[in-house]
């Protein structure tokens, strides 16, 4: 039986777990969207919402918890300053789990989890992503055609 046996073991140790965590929970912080199997998306909520009500706090004790916890300096200077402002008036319930389908390799169920109030920029990105696909694009085809008026000026049989 499973009573009292609280939280996700995840198939690992204690450090690889809570190395698992607090990578996810940066990369999350950092990317306000990231895809990951549904059970370490439900792992991973507590742990980033603990810090969003640290990053509300906003004082010197609060960062430099938030700072033991996540990996990177530039994680604590994101929860401080764009993250946890967003939400300066809701009392929790900062992310969303979305499944979005199935890992090939194991059937594992995916799921995206996702900061609430992200959606402006992660459009900003997506269409970041659109354009510089555009120019991408338009750049190959005005090689391809230099390429092809290149080719189309030499005779194609050669000096034979």
């Amino acid at each position: 039986m499973r009573h009292r046996n609280a939280g996700y073991k995840l198939g690992r140790n204690t450090s690889h777990r809570r190395a698992l965590l607090r990578n996810l929970v940066t990369s999350i912080l950092m990317e306000d969207r990231v895809e990951t199997t549904i059970t370490k998306a439900k792992a991973a909520r507590p742990h980033v919402e603990k810090l969003i009500t640290l990053g509300k706090k906003g004082d010197v004790h609060s960062r430099r918890q938030a700072l033991a916890y996540l990996q990177t300096r530039e994680a604590v200077t994101r929860l401080f300053d764009t993250v946890a402002p967003r939400y300066g008036d809701r009392n929790g319930g900062y992310l969303r789990i979305v499944r979005s389908g199935f890992q090939r390799g194991d059937g594992a169920e995916k799921a995206f989890i996702e900061l609430l109030g992200a959606e402006q920029e992660l459009d900003e990105k997506r269409q970041k992503r659109a354009e510089a696909r555009a120019k991408r694009r338009e750049e190959m085809q005005k090689a391809m055609a230099e390429q092809q008026q290149a080719e189309g000026g030499e005779p194609e049989g050669g000096n034979e």
